[in-house]
């Protein structure tokens, strides 16, 4: 999918805008930079607000018009605020991603996002040239993204939307929080091996006189909430009962078994 589209820069002023949006590409794999008559192009600004994205940046289109940079792609999107005298089919950046990747799946042909000038955005008719219109949601009080700013938004939608296709990249998105979730790297604790963790905490709190079996004030079962909610793992759970050994052995209080 990501092959396919095309980020569209219209009459950038500032070249720095021009590297910078060839970083976010190139963070996001995207590849394909055209610029629609920049004010300056090459610039050592872009060349240096680019980094590491310089074969991006070197292999960037510069064409004469819109419609040439448009030329041959099945959907074409340009970025607007609301608030148009005629309503347009619009998206947020998420939703615009999953548009983006169905048409791609199901034409095989080439999408073009576009962005504005940085002072005044797209003009109307060139609003008009475009299938779709996304919106980036924001601050009312504040809406205006830089240029880049808003490429970086609609590029991550994107690669995202990319990620959830492509099975051997789902480490990247994967929420990873303890043990039995995919990349974790020691097993889960057994119930049995809590239970006697949890008989060997009993223990070690009376041996030092912080826990009173006649009078429990509920610690117990607020320690056993507490550690079942932790979703130990065998390797924690070693780690914990070699602290209570220690602390029965300076207690006086610890017998081998």
């Amino acid at each position: 999918m990501l092959e396919n589209v095309r980020i569209v820069l219209v009459n950038t002023s500032h070249p720095g805008n021009i590297g910078a949006t060839a970083r976010v590409m190139k963070n996001m794999r995207l590849s394909r930079l055209v610029l629609v008559e920049p004010d300056r192009f090459p610039d050592d600004d872009a060349t240096s607000r680019a980094s590491g994205a310089l074969d991006v940046l070197g292999s960037a289109q510069v064409v004469a018009s819109l419609e040439e940079a448009i030329d041959g792609c099945v959907l074409v999107v340009g970025t607007s605020a609301r608030g148009r005298s005629i309503p347009w089919p619009v998206r947020n950046p998420r939703d615009l991603a999953d548009d983006v990747y169905d048409r791609v799946a199901t034409t095989r042909g080439d999408v073009a996002i576009v962005f504005g000038r940085e002072e005044r955005g797209l003009t109307n008719d060139e609003l008009q040239r475009c299938h779709l219109h996304v919106h980036i949601p924001s601050n009312p009080d504040y809406s205006s993204l830089n240029v880049a700013m808003a490429a970086q938004v609609i590029c991550y939608e994107l690669h995202m939307r990319w990620l959830l296709e492509n099975e051997e990249n789902q480490s990247y998105i994967q929420r990873l929080d303890g043990p039995g979730d995919a990349g974790w790297d020691v097993e889960a604790a057994t119930a049995d091996e809590i239970e006697r963790y949890l008989a060997h905490l009993e223990q070690t709190l009376v041996d030092i006189e912080f826990h009173d079996p006649e009078n429990p004030r509920q610690l117990m079962s607020r320690l056993r909430r507490l550690y079942q909610r932790a979703r130990l793992d065998k390797m924690e759970i070693n780690i914990l009962r070699g602290i209570l050994r220690s602390t029965q052995k300076m207690a006086g209080t610890w017998q081998k078994k």
